[in-house]
């Protein structure tokens, strides 16, 4: 579209007279203006504040935004109808710390031009029919904002080119949808009300590389087709209210780095086959029902950087396998694979006796021989005493007796 030369004029003569060399577009000069965002300067080329950051295309005669993020944001700041329709050449939007800011309206055109758009710590509140109105997103990120909406099928039901979907800590409530967009390769639900089973449905997201469900109230079990995640990386389902076994099928995952199962009520013996998965390096069992001997040696559980089993208290581990010194939190096993009562706790309570004790066998041996060095002597003089006890109480009842004859 050809530009008035009347526009030029007047745009060349507000640059001039504010001292600025910006090229961007005055519709958005003036919104950005509204938003507080300083244009003394070419905003396209400083593009970083302590409030604000922006990214411009390079197009003549005028560039236009691409990218503005702003964080911080003063309580009297305006978001006004009219500001962000002239930013309707806007691909990415973000806020981060602007709580006290009301839920703004968007003009059509700008809510179709979003690809990405992030709202943290900011608003007081969101809906979920404020945000499906965002259908070309390819990037979704909501965190510390309370949704309202009925279900999460009404934020995704079309936003068909969404890959990354973080909604978290925003009291999000209902069942996760049946039927996700196969282009999903992030999605982190953690800390909301969702409950329900986790569908088969999400099985089929081939390219899935992130799973974060923690701290809702799903339940019951992991799907048998997990394994069909081939590309996950990090899974999370910690503090929610899980059961059954972990499927045999997640083996089949070959790139898995990190692993929190805890905090639910999985139950049947632990996995070998997480010692088989080579990229491993977080693994979190702890505070669930895990039973018998833990499979792993000591080589395995030093190659994680985390590992936690402890609160499973019918689970144990292999005394000759696994040192004491590591410190599992559960109980060592006996001769049947059964937990041992652990020791009673020292009164002394001297930390550098109880590290140095262990459940080697040579360890043990060598405990029992000074048991015995020890207790030895005082069966000795238990006996000697009871043998003179029976000397004296003879010779009393002799001269008793002769006494009584005579």
């Amino acid at each position: 579209m050809k530009v008035p030369p009347l526009l030029l004029f007047i745009f060349f003569f507000l640059s001039t007279a504010t001292g600025s060399n910006t090229t961007l577009d005055p519709k958005q000069l003036r919104a950005l203006q509204s938003l507080d965002i300083p244009t003394s300067k070419d905003p396209c080329t400083h593009t970083n504040t302590s409030t604000s950051s922006l990214l411009c295309d390079s197009s003549s005669p005028f560039r236009h935004l691409l990218s503005l993020s702003l964080s911080n944001c003063s309580s009297d700041l305006s978001l006004s109808f009219t500001a962000l329709k002239s930013l309707a050449s806007l691909q990415s939007l973000h806020f981060l710390s602007c709580p006290l800011l009301p839920p703004p309206r968007f003009p059509s055109d700008l809510s179709l031009s979003l690809l990405s758009f992030s709202a943290v710590r900011s608003f007081r509140h969101l809906s979920g029919v404020f945000l499906s109105r965002f259908v070309n997103l390819t990037d979704l990120t909501v965190s510390y904002v309370p949704v309202n909406t009925s279900g999460l099928f009404v934020i995704l039901g079309n936003m068909h080119k969404l890959t990354s979907l973080t909604i978290s800590h925003a009291s999000l409530s209902g069942f996760i949808p049946k039927h996700l967009h196969l282009n999903l390769t992030h999605i982190d639900l953690s800390d909301n009300k969702l409950r329900g089973r986790i569908p088969t449905s999400l099985t089929v997201l081939d390219d899935l590389q992130f799973l974060n469900l923690s701290h809702n109230a799903l339940s019951g079990e992991i799907p048998s087709q997990f394994g069909d995640l081939i590309s996950l990386t990090n899974l999370s389902l910690a503090s929610n209210s899980f059961s059954g076994s972990v499927p045999d099928s997640i083996s089949a995952i070959p790139g898995l780095v990190h692993v929190d199962l805890s905090g639910n009520q999985f139950n049947g013996t632990v996995p070998k086959f997480f010692t088989e998965v080579r990229s491993l390096k977080h693994l979190n069992l702890e505070n669930n029902e895990f039973h018998g001997v833990l499979p792993f040696n000591a080589s395995f559980i030093r190659r994680l950087a985390v590992f936690k089993v402890g609160g499973n208290g019918n689970l144990c581990y292999n005394h000759s396998v696994l040192s004491s010194k590591l410190k599992l939190g559960i109980a060592p096993c006996d001769k049947h694979g059964f937990p041992l009562s652990p020791p009673p706790a020292k009164e002394s309570g001297d930390d550098s006796e109880s590290d140095a004790s262990d459940y080697d066998d040579s360890e043990d041996d060598s405990s029992s021989r000074k048991e015995e060095h020890h207790h030895g002597p005082n069966k000795v003089v238990l006996g000697v005493a009871i043998g003179l006890s029976s000397i004296v109480f003879l010779i009393v009842f002799l001269v008793l007796l002769s006494k009584w004859c005579g």
